[in-house]
Order: C-alpha cells, then sequence, then structure tokens
C-alpha cells in the first residue's frame, strides 16, 4: 500500500511522487538488512529518498559498527552518493561527513585511512562544486574538520592546500578564487606557520595585488592580522608590510576600511621601530581617508593601535596595591618578540655596566628587585609626590653619582666627567632617530648640563630641546640626577617618572597656562605625538557630524589601553580628556567610563586617584541607572584602591543603590548584594554594623527571590565579619530573630531558617555561639502554621545541624531538644516535611533547595 499525494495538482504522471507509507516500510523494510535499505534507497530516483540516506549515513554506521567490513561498506557507498547530481543531495552529504568522521575516529580507530581515502577527498573536491550552496557547505565541514584536528597534517599538506592554492589561480572563477582565499585565511591559524609561510604566503601575496577582483583584496585585507600573527615578524616587515600599505591606498573604500579595521593586529607582529615610523603615518593616512566610513573604522582602532606601543621598550605602568601598600613600576608585555636593538654591538665605549660587575650575572629570581622595579616605601604616599620630593631634594645634594645618600649601588659607580659625557652623546648622536637612543641622549645631556649649570631651582624645569637641531641645551631634566647608563629599560623608566616630576601636580610651576603651556602639557614621547593628537581630538563635537556620531564612545572605551600605554607619568595627557568624556551628553558615553573606571585607577595609583578619579566617580553614582551599573558591578575593585578614610565616606551612599529609576530593575539590587558580601573585607566590624547592617536586612525582604538568595548570604556573611565582637554578634543576632524568627510574613521565618542553615553550612560562627543564638528560636518554628517554614526546618536540621558530632553528643544538652523537634516533624502531616525530617536526601543541595522553594514564592 502506497500513499499518491498531490496527483491532481500535477499535469502528467512523471510528476507525481509516491511517499512509502509507514505500513510499507515495516512490510518491505523490516526483513532487510541496514545495508540492503542503504542499496535500496541510495539508487532510488525520488531525490527524497536519496536525501534521507545521505541523512541516514550516521544511523546506518552505528547499526553495523561491529562488522568492520560493512563500516567500509557504507563508506564506499558515500562515493556513489557524491557524484548525485542533485545538489541538495550532495549538500545534504556534506553536512554528515563531520559527524562521520568524528564517529570513525571514536569507534574505529582500527581503520585510520577511512577518512582520509573515502570522506577527505568528497570535501576538497566539492571545494570547487558548481552549486554554492554546496560549496558552503564543504568549507564549513573542512573548518569543522580542522579544530577537531581530524585530519592529518600529511592530507592537509598533500591534499587540501593544492587544492585551495589553485583554486585561487589567476584564471579560476571569481567566486571560487574569494571563497578559497577566504578559507586559506582562516586555515592558517590551525595549520601554523610552517605550512602557512610555505603553501599559503606567495599565494596570499600575489592575491593582495589583485588587479582585477576587488573582493580578493577586500578579503585578504580584512585576515591581513592573522596571516601576520601566524608568519611572524620577520616575514612581516619583509614581505606582508609592502602589500599592506598598498591595500591602505587601495581605489576601493572597502579594502581601505579593512585595513583599518586589522591594523591594531599588524602592528602587533612589527618591531617597535617599524611601528614608530612607518605604521604609525600609514594609519594617520587612513584616519584623513577620503571616505568616511574609512575614517570611522580608522578612529576605532586608533586607540587599539596605540596600545601596541605599549612594548617592553616602552615606559607604560601597571599600579599593583599589595598589603603594605606597594607600587611597581611595570613594563607591559607586547605579544610579539622585539628584535633586540643593542648599541653595544657598534659602540665598545657602551659595553660596560656600572651597577653590576663583569663577572657577576643576575639570576632569574633577580629581575624583579628593586632595580627593575620602583616601589612606594610607605602607602600614603604618591609616586607623583614622591618623585617630586626626591628631584627637590637631589637638586640639594652634590652632582656626583658618589652620594651617599643614593644607596651602595650608586655610591660604588665611578663617577663620570664632562669629557665622558660628551663621547658618549657623541657616539649615540647617529642614532638618534631610535627612540632607545633619543632618551639616553636626553638623560646623558641632562648629566653634561649639571657639571656647568648653576643651582637654581628654575634650570630643572626647561623645554626640552629639538633633538633634530643637534644642540645640546634646554634638557627637560635640568639638575636631577642621571641614571646608571647600563640598563636602557631602566633608563627609559627613570627618564619618564622625572619629566612626571614638572607637570601639573609641581607646586613649582604656575598655576596659569599659556596656549603654548598648554599644548606641552599634551607632550610625551611614548607614541607619535600625532596619534595622541588625533586620539585627543575623538572628543571635538565637529568628529561627530564628519566621522561618527558615537566616535566619543570609541574614545572612552580604548581610554584605558591608552592610558596604560602612555604611563602615570602621562595622565596629564589625557585629564582634560577624560573629563571632557564624563560629561558628554550621550549616556552610552558615561556608561563605559563607568564600567572602566576601575581598571583606571589601577593603572593612576592611589594619589592620581583620588585628585582626578573619585570626583568623576561620584557624578557616576548620581547619573543614570544605566551608569550607575557600571560603578556598581566593580564597586568593590575601586573602593579597594582608596585610601581607608576616603573608602568609609562611601559607607553613607551605599543606601543610595537601592533607589533606582526603575523599581522593577531587581537585577541592579541584586547586584549591590552581591558587592556588599565583598565589602565586607574593606571595613570594620563596628562599620559593617553601622552602615551595611540595615543595607542587608531590606535587601532581605526584597519582593524578588534571587534577590533575597543572594542577601541571606550576606546577612550570613555579616554574621561572620562580627563575630570575633561578642557585642556586636549578640546585638546583630537578636535583631535577626526579632525581624524574621518572629516575622508575621511566612517569608520572613522561612528566610530565618535560611540564614541558619548557611551559618551552619559555611561555619560562620562557632557551634556554641550558634547553639547560644540562633538554636532555640530555629527549633519553636517546628510548630509554624506554613509547610514550607517547616519543610526547611526539616532540611536545615537533618542536612546540617545533625551532620555535625558537637550535636549528636550525649553531654550536649541541645541533644534533646534536637531529636525531640525531628521526632515531632517525623510526625508532621504534610508528607513532604515528613519526608526531609525522615530521609536523608544526598542529592539535594542546598542552594538547589533554596532557590526552589524562593522561586515558588515570587
Amino acid at each position: 500500500m502506497s500513499l499518491i499525494v498531490g496527483v491532481d495538482d500535477y499535469s502528467s504522471e512523471s510528476d507525481i511522487i509516491i511517499i512509502p507509507s509507514a505500513l510499507d516500510f515495516v512490510s518491505q523494510d523490516e526483513m532487510l538488512t541496514p545495508l540492503g535499505r542503504l542499496d535500496k534507497y541510495v539508487a532510488s530516483e525520488n531525490i527524497f529518498n536519496r536525501q534521507m540516506v545521505a541523512r541516514s549515513l550516521l544511523d546506518t554506521l552505528k547499526a553495523v559498527n561491529e562488522d568492520e567490513r560493512d563500516c567500509i561498506t557504507v563508506l564506499e557507498r558515500v562515493g556513489r552518493l557524491a557524484d548525485d547530481s542533485e545538489p541538495t543531495v550532495r549538500a545534504e552529504l556534506m553536512e554528515q561527513v563531520p559527524h562521520i568522521a568524528i564517529f570513525c575516529q571514536e569507534n574505529r580507530p582500527s581503520i585510520p585511512f577511512a577518512f582520509s581515502k573515502y570522506l577527505l577527498p568528497i570535501v576538497v573536491r566539492y571545494l570547487a562544486d558548481q552549486n554554492n550552496q554546496v560549496r558552503k557547505t564543504s568549507q564549513a565541514a573542512l573548518l569543522v574538520l580542522l579544530e577537531q584536528e581530524l585530519i592529518e597534517r600529511g592530507d592537509i599538506e598533500t591534499l587540501v592546500c593544492p587544492v585551495l592554492v589553485d583554486l585561487t589561480a589567476p584564471d579560476s572563477n571569481d567566486d571560487v578564487k574569494t571563497e578559497a582565499m577566504a578559507i586559506i585565511c582562516k586555515m592558517a591559524p590551525m595549520v601554523g606557520k610552517d605550512i602557512t609561510e610555505r603553501l599559503f604566503l606567495p599565494r596570499f601575496c600575489e592575491m593582495c595585488c589583485d588587479c582585477r577582483m576587488f573582493h580578493v583584496r577586500k578579503v585578504c585585507a580584512a585576515n591581513f592580522g592573522d596571516i601576520c600573527s601566524v608568519v611572524g615578524g620577520d616575514a612581516t616587515e619583509e614581505l606582508l608590510l609592502p602589500r599592506f600599505f598598498q591595500l591602505c591606498s587601495d581605489n576601493v573604500w572597502g579594502v581601505r576600511k579593512a585595513c583599518a579595521e586589522c591594523f591594531m593586529t599588524v602592528s602587533s607582529s612589527t618591531s617597535q621601530e617599524v611601528r614608530r615610523t612607518k605604521l604609525s603615518s600609514l594609519f594617520i593616512s587612513l584616519i584623513s581617508d577620503p571616505s568616511r566610513w574609512v575614517r570611522q573604522a580608522a578612529f576605532q582602532s586608533l586607540g587599539q593601535f596605540i596600545s601596541t606601543f605599549a612594548s617592553p621598550n616602552s615606559v607604560g605602568q601597571y599600579f599593583r596595591e599589595g598589603e603594605v601598600g606597594e607600587c611597581y613600576c611595570v613594563h607591559p608585555q607586547n605579544s610579539t618578540e622585539e628584535k633586540p636593538r643593542n648599541p653595544d654591538t657598534t659602540d665598545p665605549s657602551l659595553r660596560e655596566s656600572p651597577s653590576v660587575s663583569p663577572q657577576d650575572s643576575i639570576p632569574e629570581q633577580e629581575l624583579y628587585n628593586s632595580f627593575h622595579f620602583w616601589r612606594m616605601p610607605i602607602a600614603e604616599m604618591d609616586l607623583d609626590m614622591e618623585l617630586l620630593q626626591h628631584g627637590e631634594s637631589s637638586q640639594q645634594e652634590p652632582r656626583s653619582y658618589g652620594s651617599s645618600s643614593q644607596g651602595k649601588t650608586k655610591a660604588s659607580a665611578p663617577v663620570l666627567d664632562r669629557k665622558q659625557l660628551e663621547e658618549l652623546i657623541e657616539n649615540l648622536e647617529p642614532h638618534i632617530d631610535d627612540p632607545d637612543v633619543k632618551a639616553q641622549v636626553e638623560v646623558l645631556t641632562a648629566a653634561l648640563r649639571a657639571t656647568t649649570m648653576d643651582s637654581h631651582l628654575e634650570d630643572a624645569f626647561l623645554e626640552p630641546r629639538d633633538l633634530k637641531g643637534g644642540h645640546h641645551h634646554d634638557n627637560p631634566f635640568g639638575v636631577h640626577q642621571m641614571p646608571l647608563i647600563g640598563d636602557h629599560s631602566d633608563m627609559e623608566s627613570r627618564t619618564s617618572t622625572l619629566q612626571m616630576s614638572h607637570g601639573d601636580d609641581s607646586e613649582l610651576s604656575d598655576s596659569s597656562f599659556s596656549p603654548e603651556d598648554e599644548k606641552k602639557s599634551r607632550h610625551q614621547d611614548v607614541i607619535p605625538q600625532a596619534l595622541l593628537d588625533q586620539y585627543l581630538s575623538m572628543t571635538d563635537p565637529s568628529r561627530a557630524q564628519t566621522v561618527d556620531m558615537e566616535i566619543a564612545k570609541h574614545c572612552a572605551y580604548s581610554l584605558p589601553g591608552v592610558a596604560m600605554t602612555l604611563g602615570r607619568q602621562n595622565w596629564h595627557c589625557l585629564r582634560d580628556t577624560y573629563e571632557t568624556l564624563a560629561s558628554d551628553m550621550q549616556w552610552k558615553v558615561r556608561r563605559t567610563l563607568a564600567f572602566s573606571i576601575h581598571e583606571l585607577a589601577l593603572i593612576l595609583g592611589d594619589q592620581l586617584t583620588a585628585a582626578d578619579l573619585v570626583p568623576i566617580f561620584n557624578s557616576f553614582l548620581k547619573d543614570l541607572d544605566e551608569v550607575r551599573v557600571g560603578v556598581l558591578k566593580h564597586l568593590y575593585d575601586f573602593l579597594k584602591l582608596l585610601h581607608q578614610e576616603t573608602r568609609r565616606k562611601y559607607l553613607y551612599q551605599l543606601q543610595e543603590f537601592l533607589v533606582t529609576d526603575n523599581s522593577r530593575n531587581w537585577r541592579f539590587r541584586s547586584e549591590l548584594a552581591e558587592q556588599l558580601v565583598l565589602l565586607l573585607e574593606l571595613y570594620s566590624g563596628q562599620d559593617v554594623y553601622d552602615y551595611l547592617r540595615p543595607l542587608s536586612f531590606s535587601l532581605c525582604t526584597d519582593r524578588v527571590s534571587s534577590v533575597r538568595w543572594t542577601s541571606y548570604k550576606l546577612v550570613s556573611e555579616i554574621i561572620r565579619k562580627v563575630a570575633s565582637c561578642q557585642v556586636l554578634l549578640a546585638d546583630f543576632l537578636s535583631e535577626l530573630v526579632e525581624k524574621f524568627c518572629h516575622s508575621h510574613k511566612w517569608s520572613g521565618r522561612q528566610a530565618f531558617t535560611f540564614v541558619c542553615q548557611l551559618v551552619i553550612e559555611d561555619d560562620c560562627v562557632s557551634l556554641e555561639q550558634f547553639s547560644e543564638h540562633l538554636l532555640a528560636p530555629l527549633l519553636q518554628l517546628a510548630s509554624d502554621p506554613v509547610a514550607n517554614v517547616r519543610v526547611l526546618l526539616a532540611k536545615t536540621i537533618r542536612q546540617s545541624l545533625m551532620e555535625r558530632e558537637y550535636f549528636l553528643h550525649s553531654a550536649n544538652s541541645h541533644q534533646e531538644a534536637l531529636e525531640q523537634t525531628l521526632v515531632a516533624l517525623q510526625m508532621d502531616l504534610d508528607k513532604d516535611v515528613k519526608y526531609f525530617a525522615s530521609v536523608h536526601p544526598g542529592s539535594t543541595r542546598i542552594s538547589e533547595d533554596a532557590m526552589s522553594t524562593t522561586s515558588s514564592t515570587y
């Protein structure tokens, strides 16, 4: 029996589709083997049947899994389906190939050649199929197979890569060429540097210059950074950068836009010198591109590109506050290995390091001592102020490296006279374009001037000289002591910190700035000044009209990375921009800053944070909920960086978070409860009792169960916090009993039981303290009129209290009360109460119990 569908709708009998009924399958196919059914329908003239065969190949393999010969037979039939003239059949087959390959690898490891012999050739052949759907499916299958590492490396090199390279030949179909190039770019990170460099890189470079197909050039541009990351710095600078310059000046704006979007990744694969001297000017050309879309993409990538200058040779700083208030000056690491540029190989005069004797070697663990890191002596002293004081004291001391106040390391260093300094500067001048050498020349020039100039205070703050001018005067470092010349990174770090001492925080500088002074305040030597100027211009209202309406948001998003790159000593370059963004009319801009202000505080340190970030942080606290949630999510991260007295001032403002623009925004209150748990460690027990106790009790009565559950955890942690003070503990637990255990609402009494369970499970107090203050009120709930309260009480007694040896000991005065309560609950009229009082369900966890009960009370 068969069902004939749609006979009246067709013009001829040849168009009639016959769909076998379920009874036909039972009667005709139940006697066939899996291979028999496969052979029957793979030759069917019905397209639907052949599609079903392709779709059921995996099930067929599972059915014959016990017989290796039958598995091979099934795979052989796949070849017949692969030659099907119907594209939908071929596409369906290709969708099943990754699943079949995984099955073969996991269940038939004895036939390792199966995939390579029967399936992989089909995948590769379909990459050039005439049907677009088949090609797309095969491309997706190939990527999945590579990600799952199902293709042997030898097969990748001999079967896959040559086909892809051939498909990108000049005479290949345009669509196929573009798709093949996209696959090559996606494959590169999976196959690694060796195969990419040998087999793909020459064709990739050729396709970057494809004059006829801009689609191919666009694909190359979009994936340029990934290729650079795979092949490394040498191949990038030698082979890829010339093509990248061509793509950045392509006559199609879409290609240039793609270059702007991947600029950071390309920059990360080059050396600092190439980044500074070549890529910077190239990026400036993209920022000033005629196309608005290109300019938009370039400005969005500007902050990311700037962050690539935070290499080991830069002067970025990272603030980490330890237990005793330590501050480390750390050079941020770049993802790309830098080629060492050591002047020692060319200049014999620079081979001596005065601070370390030639026979001494620095062990690995000593790489992180005070020679490479700078630590503040006390927690209350800011880095800027300490350097300023250090600079002032150094002016009063003799200008000699042998000063006893400089410690043993500097005291043992030889004193360099004027002639030696002049020789060093003369040897370095030919390499003045190198930023490292530039920093050395400036420091040496400062020391040279210190040997002849008077010790007037104003001489320490002269304008920096123009190095290209060739004259050695007007150095910004004045009579500050010269750092050791042996370590280049140490010199740059000291150079940058000395520059910082005469910035905005200096008490000796004039309070009023002329336009020229304001321009100088933006000067720094970490990144090309043109890049910084373009970044600072992102807050200009005209940019929003000519580039992107959300350009200020992009500026705010990348500001922490830019600040990290420039370093704390160059914060004066970004201060005005940050304040402008913080007062932007768009709440999305302020929201972005609010979410990252704690990261910026980590970079700037406590003194700059208190001066420049705390006022903005306070304004965010009074902003829209969309902005407030940013500071709320990282409230602990920010407050822990502040001094204790400043931190205590926010205790008064925490209650303001209970008020929101939309009372239905319960996630805001849930986040507050989670942050309060973290904040407990920052405050004393008395402060917690005075300010956080009311907040916790208020959150425990929230109408949303998720907020209440987090708040119960908060209450238990407050109990732990005040447990060391008997007076505070007794008062807190007394109020807990009064407000919740004796509450007229059953949800309050249930909350009390939750808290008691948490206190026991997390060991928040000793069992003696628990018995003294909480046990008796808890057991009284056995006669509560609401079954849900008695259910939770039964769980708490059976799962928490009775698990403790303390309550089972015969000498314990509470044992009898516990047993009597448990017996009463076992005789309860409610079957759930009776069950949990009688049985200990090991699979039931406290959080699951709580959420299952509270969710029903929302």
